[in-house]
């Protein structure tokens, strides 16, 4: 949660800030404009959770939807000065809603699983904690890398006051730059929760199976 937290801030921020500069939405339009990765988010979290969560348990899940993410911000990379809204942001926005429902999916059961009554609020907290985390050090970290990134083509394509048409080529580069970025630290996290969760559904005490009585034990009885 922490690893999709930190990259998922490349569209509620960057995403919104290229929608209200480059296209001219308005706040309420950019709000609308997210609605379609909302929608899928809560249908692939539910599906996820009830039919895949079950059968393929977390690992799988986590794995595929941060390789999803990156998928998707590294497609938010074509964007342009011009790019209309249906083909340049709505198949990037359906493809990370995806991937985000498979992780909501998974990574909220799993870090809850196996955890006694008394200490399933500390668990939920827990995972939250580290989505707000992620989101904190996504902002602070992309945000640098942004206004770095603008600022370096700035004083390699120009001097003095720039132009407007350099300016927005600018904030485009400053964009792409932290999709880039936003790509590198899901597949990041994929490597690492791939290595990291264990295969197969997730398992509760009682679901263990008893072990049946070894030879020894059988032939002690009778």
């Amino acid at each position: 949660m922490l690893i999709n937290g930190a990259g998922i801030y490349g569209i509620f921020l960057f995403l919104i800030y290229y929608m209200q500069l480059n296209p001219g939405y308005s706040p309420v339009k950019s709000g609308v404009a997210l609605l379609p990765m909302v929608a899928v988010i809560g249908v692939t979290a539910s599906v996820g959770n009830v039919k895949l969560m079950p059968r393929l348990g977390p690992k799988p899940l986590i794995t595929l939807g941060l390789l999803v993410n990156a998928a998707g911000l590294a497609w938010l990379t074509r964007i342009g000065v011009h790019s209309d809204y249906a083909s340049a942001l709505l198949g990037p926005l359906i493809v990370t809603g995806f991937g985000s429902g498979l992780i909501f999916a998974a990574a909220a059961n799993t870090g809850t699983s196996g955890v006694a009554e008394h200490d399933a609020g500390i668990a939920s907290a827990s995972v939250n904690t580290g989505q707000q985390l992620g989101g904190a050090i996504g902002t602070a970290l992309l945000n640098t890398i942004a206004a770095s990134a603008t600022t370096s083509y700035l004083a390699s394509h120009g001097r003095g006051r720039p132009a407007p048409q350099l300016a927005q080529l600018a904030l485009i580069h400053g964009y792409t730059t932290v999709f880039w970025w936003c790509a590198a630290i899901f597949a990041a996290g994929a490597l690492v929760c791939g290595a990291l969760l264990r295969r197969g559904p997730l398992t509760r005490p009682g679901d263990i199976p008893a072990r049946e009585p070894s030879r020894q034990a059988v032939a002690a009885r009778s």
